[in-house]
């Protein structure tokens, strides 16, 4: 029988030949009727009816067609039954996957799911001693590797070539019996499933359709990788990003002669091809509405293997939509306000951004030792900017607690002196929480009258914040990044960098948070060899990015499966006198 793909294939080749309406209706609503999307396969404009085409082989050509989608539903069905076991940990029954180990122990669901140890690309991984082998099937069923020139596979370090290939009978026996393809048992974590024939069949149907294959973007030669610039990002951060990335790819290229010689590693020795690459830029234009179509348009236009940095503006939800739909993998960009969903998996961002500081402030004001709590919050902010997610993230925290939650919203077109005024409008509150830019801080006017002030440090220009003298004493400063004393050593790194490129310093926070995102990118492709796969460029970077040592201005950086922010915390700080930058931490590191 034929694949669904090839019979697709076969029939749309079957009507592009004839190029005719079926019993005067035309055929994409033929297709449309029949449950297929007419963009997935585009046909010609319908013409009248070939003269002479017999009756019935336009009824057997119209079957065939009836049949497609049910051949595409078995197909889809039996993938999505493999995919529901092998990543989430659910039967067909919608009942949990349940494992069992030697030792008794017993897991279920989601704890029990293939995902866990094998990964989302299925290539496996090292964790500490305990090596985890790939399960694809090009994996699984290699044959034993006799010599040097067997070893034909792209490379991943845990694989394993000195044993039997595995068959579907020898794989079902290991995910029942827990015995690998020559009989003998596996490792103790490899729990034993009871599946029956059908869900195994599913199961070993999905794995090999994990079969690592070159990545859209990667060439012999070249690997593309693109940026994405929104419409409302600051423009002059743009230049900064921009300089970094151009820069950080024209040394890297320049540095690349050719194939690397081949290298010993245990048993076994890689061939490295080392590639160019390629930036591409991709600004956007328009409503936020329209920029996942066009980054659709552009992906299919310029193919590329990941997203690297980038720069946003009040939203990034479009792009982060488009990465996660595409499955490309979104690199660190440059954003105030993430995505924040934990369930996605090719989107990771160094910090949470005005999200993080709307906890650390709930944090310090009912945390233990923290401020006395408040029955009232007054919140400040501009419609038009990225505040207005802090400030409802911290609403949303505050509501949970009883605390009554009063917003001032300025819009876009008003000018500083709206900002005063809605100060003094405030003036009950038993808190006030700005979440403004630099120029509305600096016309904040009088001091306030409510007791504590918070005061987003991203938003403000952190440290370099222009608040008012008269402000200081009372505001504490919502601080995601380690503090600047104590990251010097890990900012003079890439500051040196420019300095030697000559790359001028205009927003120092992200052009050190691009640098980062390359270096991050090098040496996770470092790692991978040639196994230039998607999913496995984001699981390199989980394991790796904890042992950087040159992390910018975040103190540690850790990823791990369903973490989607490197950096977890931050400081609440205060100005150490009314006129300095120097600010001192109010309390220990944070981490929500």
């Amino acid at each position: 029988m034929l694949r669904a793909s090839q019979t697709a294939k076969f029939v749309i080749s079957a009507i592009k030949k004839v190029q005719f309406e079926i019993l005067g209706l035309p055929i994409h609503g033929v297709l449309r009727r029949a449950g297929m999307s007419t963009a997935r396969f585009p046909l010609p404009r319908a013409r009248a009816p070939t003269a002479g085409l017999p009756v019935k082989g336009l009824l057997l050509l119209l079957f065939a067609l009836l049949q497609v989608p049910s051949i595409f539903a078995r197909d889809d069905s039996a993938a999505s039954v493999g995919e529901a076991i092998y990543r989430r940990g659910v039967l067909p029954s919608g009942k949990p996957l349940e494992g069992d180990h030697r030792n008794g122990t017993r897991r279920q669901g989601a704890d029990a799911a293939c995902i866990n140890c094998h990964r989302r690309s299925g290539l496996g991984e090292i964790q500490g001693r305990t090596s985890i082998p790939p399960i694809t099937g090009r994996y699984l069923t290699h044959a034993r590797a006799k010599s040097l020139e067997d070893l034909d596979l792209p490379y991943v370090d845990a694989v394993r070539l000195d044993r039997d290939p595995y068959t579907d009978a020898t794989i079902a026996r290991a995910i029942r019996a827990g015995l690998n393809s020559e009989g003998k048992p596996l490792n103790d974590l490899m729990p034993r499933f009871a599946l029956g024939n059908e869900d195994m069949a599913a199961l070993i149907g999905y794995m090999k359709s994990l079969d690592p294959r070159r990545g859209p973007g990667v060439t012999d030669t070249v690997l593309h990788f693109a940026t994405i610039i929104t419409p409302d990002a600051d423009p002059v951060k743009r230049k900064g990003v921009l300089d970094v990335l151009e820069h950080y790819f024209k040394d890297r290229n320049a540095l690349q002669r050719g194939p690397s010689p081949r290298l010993r590693s245990t048993r076994m020795m890689m061939f490295k091809v080392n590639r160019q690459w390629q930036l591409h830029i991709w600004e956007l234009g328009g409503e936020p509405s329209t920029w996942e179509q066009q980054l659709r348009d552009k992906l299919a236009k310029e193919p590329v293997f990941a997203v690297i940095s980038g720069l946003g503006g009040k939203t990034w939800a479009p792009v982060h939509a488009f990465c996660e739909h595409a499955s490309v993998p979104c690199l660190f960009p440059n954003v105030e306000v993430p995505v924040d969903a934990e369930r996605d998996f090719y989107s990771i961002y160094l910090s949470r951004g005005v999200l993080l500081e709307a906890q650390l402030i709930a944090s310090r004001m009912f945390g233990p030792g923290g401020d006395k709590t408040p029955k009232t919050v007054h919140q400040i902010y501009r419609a038009s900017d990225v505040g207005e997610s802090g400030a409802a993230a911290l609403a949303a925290l505050l509501s949970k607690r009883g605390v009554s939650v009063v917003n001032h919203v300025l819009n876009a077109g008003e000018t500083e002196k709206a900002v005063s005024a809605a100060v003094r409008s405030a003036g009950k509150a038993d808190a006030l929480v700005l979440w403004l830019r630099a120029g509305d801080v600096a016309a904040l006017g009088d001091s306030p009258a409510a007791p504590i002030v918070y005061l987003s440090g991203q938003m403000a220009g952190l440290e370099r914040a222009p608040l008012p003298s008269e402000w200081r004493e009372r505001t504490r400063m919502a601080y995601p990044f380690d503090l600047p004393d104590l990251r010097r050593v890990r900012v003079d790194y890439p500051m040196g960098w420019f300095s030697i490129r000559h790359i001028p310093v205009v927003a120092q926070q992200a052009q050190a948070d691009t640098y980062l995102a390359c270096g991050i990118l090098s040496e996770a492709l470092s790692h991978m060899v040639d196994t230039f796969v998607r999913d496995y460029l984001i699981e390199r970077i989980e394991a790796m990015v904890e042992h950087r040592v040159i992390t910018g201005y975040y103190p540690r950086l850790t990823l791990a499966q369903k973490q989607r922010f490197a950096s977890k915390g931050g400081y609440l700080v205060r100005f150490a006198d009314a006129n300095s930058v120097r600010v001192v931490a109010d309390g220990d590191w944070i981490t929500p």
